[in-house]
Order: structure tokens, then sequence, then C-alpha cells
């Protein structure tokens, strides 16, 4: 049964679909995929170019509105009351949908102040087109800036067997809010680790099931797995028919080694 995390009065499919990366026919049908296996959560960005490719397919896989959660994000140079505007004008218009469930600034801008644009974003909050608000790839300082200024949902970040978050989860934690994490399978790095591929020996399941698992099983925690084809959306989607040890745990905490696989140059300092 899909795991539902709820903070600041959201509803929050833990799992959830990625998109990045992927674009036309293809990510029209890896939505559809995604819909049919069982997925409820879809995740994309105005930067990804593909929202009206997920429109596409949400309108394609035929699930009501109001069972789906959807996430998108406004892109860092559009953070002025009048392109945040536009922005989210567009994400709408293109994924075909009256609201967006959460929206995010997808990356810290630190030409404007997260105080005053949230205060832009919470506009949206009020006005309906936008059920809750959230933050990604923020440091802690910023984050606990941003959690101050508004109810946020989330802080999306790169987290994964290799690289600790927990001081990015301690602080969503203090503030009622989720950490979900994008390259969850340390971009194709998880599939092949011996560790989590004798874990998963145990149970019968693959290694990257045990790392989606491994999220699973960490308190307002989740994930956002992409996966192009049929077969490998419903593999990662099959995690919750057994369960970790604490031992198990343990061992994929222990794999942490401070690995990065993500840092455009405009990207913050990091605590860790």
């Amino acid at each position: 049964m899909m795991k539902i995390e709820t903070v600041q009065g959201a509803k929050v499919p833990a799992l959830g679909f990625g998109t990045f990366r992927m674009k036309g026919a293809e990510c029209t049908q890896a939505v559809v995929n995604a819909l049919k296996v069982g997925y409820r959560h879809l995740d994309t960005a105005e930067i990804y170019e593909n929202e009206k490719a997920v429109g596409d397919g949400i309108q394609a896989g035929g699930i009501a509105r109001t069972d789906l959660f959807i996430t998108t994000k406004a892109w860092m140079d559009d953070m002025s009351p009048d392109r945040l505007r536009k922005s989210l004008d567009q994400s709408l218009r293109d994924l075909g949908i009256d609201y967006v469930d959460l929206w995010l600034i997808h990356w810290p801008n630190p030409k404007f102040a997260v105080e005053e644009t949230l205060a832009e974003m919470m506009k949206e909050v009020k006005q309906g087109r936008v059920r809750h608000l959230g933050v990604s790839n923020f440091p802690v300082a910023l984050f606990e800036r941003a959690a101050k200024a508004a109810p946020i949902v989330c802080n999306q970040v790169e987290y994964h067997p290799y690289l600790s978050q927990s001081k990015i989860i301690d602080a969503a934690l203090k503030h009622n809010a989720l950490v979900t994490a994008y390259a969850p399978l340390g971009i194709g790095k998880c599939h092949s680790d011996e560790t989590l591929a004798k874990i998963g020996a145990k149970y019968g399941k693959t290694a990257a099931q045990v790392t989606l698992r491994w999220f699973m099983q960490q308190p307002h925690v989740g994930a956002i797995p992409k996966a192009s084809g049929f077969d490998h959306a419903k593999e990662n989607f099959e995690i919750f028919d057994f369960e970790l040890s604490g031992a198990d745990m343990a061992s994929i905490h222990a794999l942490a080694r401070g690995e990065r696989l993500i840092q455009p140059d405009f990207g913050p300092q990091w605590d860790n």
C-alpha cells in the first residue's frame, strides 16, 4: 500500500514519478505507464520543457484529477512577481489543469529574498491555483528562512545511499516538512551496488527496489525515481510488499560517502 505523508495539510504519496530529461512522446507514454502501474504523484518542472507532454499523459491516463498529486517548479530566473505569475500561467496551461498540488522554487536565487518570493507564491495559494508550496535544493539555513516565511511542504534535494542528507532531514522534521529525494538511485549507480544486491537477494528484490524501500521506511522522506519503460516503472513501484530490517537500513545508510552527483555552477554551498 502506498505510503502517504501528511504535512502542512497536504497528503503526499511518498513514491512519486519523476520526469526529468524526458520529453515529447516518450515522456507522455512514460506518464501513461506510471499511472497504469499505480503512481498518483507526478513531478515535473518549468525548466524540463516537458509539462505539455506530462499534461498529455495525464489526459490519456484517465485518472481523476482529484486522485492525482502534481508537482511542478518555477525556475530560479522567474522569481520576480511578474515572472512567477507568468511561469505558473504557462505551467497550468501546458499541464492542462486548473491548479498544481505543489509548487516549488526549483533552485535558490540569491538575487531574490526567499521571503519575498514566497509571499508572492502564497498569493497563488490564496487564489486556488496552487494548493501547497515547497522548495528544492535549499541548504539548511535557507530552508529555515523559507519555513519561517510560509508553510513549506517539502525540500526536494539530491538524496541517495551515497549522499547523506541527515542535516536536511533533521531541519525538515523540525518544521513538519518532507524531504523528497531526486536522483534516488544515484543516477543508476545503485543498480549494480553489491551491498544493495545482497540485501535484495534476501527478499527476492532488486538493488533498486531495496533502495526505494529504504526511502519509504524513513519518516517524512519520499522519492521520485524516473522510468521511461513500463517494466522499469512497475519494478520501482513494487516495494510495498516487504520491509527492510533495522540492520539492512543501517547497512544502506553506511554507504554514504559524500558523493554529490548534481552540482551545477549556480548551485548553493552545501553544509555536507
